[in-house]
């Protein structure tokens, strides 16, 4: 990949989340940059979980949840190596989330029942993200207190999921496919790109919203993939909006439902 593929892209109406660049039009983060240009981590990335005390968010809460850090941790706000994971829940209706399953619900293991929020971050930041540890904080008028972080490397795995990757433009499943498949190439990810699709046959496009207005993007799973790329898509992904719940790539699990939450 030639360096001049590459170009600056200003994101609209969007706060700052780092350097943008463009792939043939298609968005990708200032981080996937340094990898496209090396091929190679140069320093390890680790899944930070907060515990977290609290009762329910709204479902859609990727960029609330962002906006919340970055007014408590004004520095967050432009750290391009910052990656967001929407905080797992349990569906309670009405486009919310309980942050915690009954005490008599059969599913899931006692620990699967707590809710957590994780980082996906660069192992030499960890020390810029431990002051999140007992904030309270105000998402979208939901409060939450998050408790003390547990780092862990990342592990690879042959497939991997993303419950939800956007990419600038690219609002229907064919060309999304293929614009993935172009950001992986991108990143020299060798792999089987998929959109998975839910009971019905549908693909699971997901709407995020961000300034209150909808942007269109889908769930993703890539398979085949070998160790090495494997821990490249889980460090930097793809698509934007990284710290906004987008983009960011997990293992995936034997239960579906846990994956989905």
């Amino acid at each position: 990949m030639e360096k001049d593929r590459f170009k600056e892209h200003k994101l609209s109406q969007e706060p700052h989340m780092g350097r943008a660049v463009s792939i043939e039009g298609e968005q990708m983060n200032s981080s996937s940059l340094v990898v496209a240009s090396a091929w190679e981590i140069e320093e390890p990335y680790v899944s930070i979980a907060f515990s977290i005390q609290g009762k329910q968010l709204a479902a859609d809460h990727g960029y609330l949840l962002y906006s919340s850090i970055s007014r408590a941790f004004p520095a967050l706000h432009s750290a391009d190596w910052l990656g967001i994971e929407l905080i797992s829940g349990f569906p309670s209706g009405s486009g919310m989330i309980s942050l915690r399953l009954p005490d008599n619900s059969k599913l899931g293991s006692r620990n699967s029942k707590l809710s957590v929020l994780r980082l996906r971050i660069p192992a030499e930041h960890y020390r810029d993200v431990l002051r999140l540890a007992g904030k309270r904080l105000d998402i979208g008028g939901h409060q939450i207190r998050l408790g003390l972080p547990v780092a862990r490397p990342l592990e690879p795995a042959p497939s991997l999921y993303a419950r939800v990757v956007t990419i600038k433009k690219f609002t229907e499943p064919e060309p999304f496919l293929e614009a993935v498949k172009r950001q992986l190439d991108s990143l020299d990810v060798k792999g089987k790109a998929e959109l998975p699709r839910d009971e019905q046959g549908r693909y699971r496009r997901r709407i995020v919203t961000i300034h209150g207005k909808s942007v269109v993007g889908f769930s993703v799973a890539v398979h085949e993939l070998n160790d090495e790329d494997s821990l490249k898509l889980q460090a930097f992904g793809i698509g934007g909006r990284r710290a906004m719940g987008c983009g960011i790539f997990n293992p995936i699990v034997a239960d579906q439902a846990e994956q989905e939450r």
